[in-house]
């Protein structure tokens, strides 16, 4: 029969695994940003081919689609050396996640096709795309719910919602093009585009609730240090406040396009300071628990095993756990004694405040999951747009007084009683 040291050697083991699998997987987030930088730049790029017809971009696009194709190749990479199991309860659906975007990476040839033969339009261009770095978010949330560190769930958390706040800031910069060089306002597009602002600053709120001092700081940097921002400002408010139908300046497509994606580029300098604060905190923690199962493995090494089963066996009969002494007679064993039950009341206690952590970071995650499915199934069964059906939620929790993760759930829950959607 083993010690109880020997398990508390293995817990360490397994740990120290676990932190190596999600280190590998910060790498591939770190990757994925690059990714999704490079994709929400061809989107906006194809959004102004589309939208003009094919006029202009052209060049642009086809240079910008081999550095697009060299990133993705690098996320393969990366996918390679993650290997295929994942310790921990969560690999299954980290791996699906990666599934399901190889799919969309499989897809980007056929849509490039399309494209460039002016097969498809603008809108759907745009949302391909926009399922396409979708599908990569996914993998960076999954990552992020699988964390067995509350330090690193914190880290992937805020980079997630970053991230995800980044890639509204692409769909409004895609949206302001479309609006511009169609040079005509419309009601719904307008409703679309403040809401995409409105969400922005939500996911940008979570970001600064999880997110280290130092990102916290870049990111206010960066805010004031924006001058695109008045540029932006200012468009937003032709964009977003002109009557249904009237004319808008077909010129201001260039400057909102140059504003929006200096922002974009700014924006993403501070996604991989996150991605390499992240790849940091691993490695740190990594060396740590190292550290700890060398200090381990030495006593179990050095103390003779039938002293250390022995003296721990009494120590915990004897309500030492508890804080109650060890008997006098036998210096020794009662130093042994507190030292293995130290051991276990020391890493009970560490992993029970790291699961009380990551418990709370991913309740954050499983609130954006859940309104997200909620807004979906409000759009599928009550025809309604993106903004429209968040509206819907906020104001729904505001008159009822709840929180709008409750009026989420009770819409999922109520889903399959719903009569199938006539679009389904």
């Amino acid at each position: 029969m083993k010690t109880p040291l020997h398990y508390l050697i293995a817990a360490r083991q397994s740990e120290i695994a676990e932190l190596e699998q999600i280190s590998r997987a910060s790498t591939l987030v770190a990757s994925m940003s690059e990714l999704v930088h490079a994709l929400q730049k061809e989107r906006g790029l194809s959004n102004i081919f589309l939208v003009s017809s094919g006029a202009l971009a052209q060049q642009a696009l086809l240079a910008h689609g081999q550095h697009v194709d060299q990133v993705m190749g690098r996320v393969c990479v990366v996918l390679e050396e993650l290997g295929e199991r994942s310790p921990g309860a969560h690999g299954a659906r980290l791996f699906n996640s990666i599934a399901n975007a190889l799919q969309g990476f499989e897809a980007l040839p056929q849509l490039r096709h399309q494209r460039d033969a002016l097969q498809l339009s603008a809108e759907d261009c745009m949302q391909a795309l926009i399922r396409i770095i979708a599908a990569c978010l996914t993998v960076v949330y999954e990552a992020a719910d699988s964390a067995c560190d509350p330090d690193i769930a914190k880290l992937l958390v805020a980079l997630f919602h970053f991230m995800q706040g980044k890639e509204l800031a692409g769909q409004e910069r895609a949206t302001g093009v479309a609006a511009f060089t169609q040079g005509i306002s419309k009601a719904e597009r307008q409703r679309h585009w403040l809401h995409l602002i409105e969400s922005q600053d939500g996911c940008f709120q979570v970001f600064a609730d999880f997110a280290s001092p130092q990102g916290v700081e870049r990111w206010q940097q960066q805010c004031g240090a924006c001058t695109d921002m008045t540029v932006i400002e200012r468009l937003r408010r032709i964009g977003c406040t002109a009557a249904d139908g009237a004319p808008l300046d077909k010129a201001l497509s260039s400057p909102w396009f140059e504003a929006c994606s200096s922002r974009l580029d700014a924006m993403h300098q501070i996604e991989a300071f996150l991605a390499q604060e992240l790849q940091a905190q691993c490695l740190c923690k990594l060396e740590l628990s190292g550290a700890a199962l060398s200090q381990q493995q030495a006593l179990l090494e050095t103390l003779p095993e039938p002293l250390v089963r022995a003296e721990s066996g009494v120590a915990f009969i004897l309500g030492t756990a508890q804080g109650a002494a060890l008997p006098a007679e036998g210096v020794y064993g009662r130093q042994l004694g507190k030292s293995i039950v130290g051991l276990v009341q020391e890493q009970a206690a560490r992993l029970q405040d790291m699961q009380t952590e990551i418990d709370k970071a991913r309740s954050t995650l499983k609130e954006r999951k859940t309104i997200e499915r909620a807004k979906g199934v409000l759009m599928n069964y009550r025809q309604l747009g993106e903004g429209d059906a968040y509206k819907l939620i906020r104001q729904t929790a505001m008159n009822q007084n709840r929180r709008m993760l409750d009026v989420a759930e009770a819409i999922l829950a109520t889903v399959d009683l719903l009569p199938c959607s006539t679009n389904s």
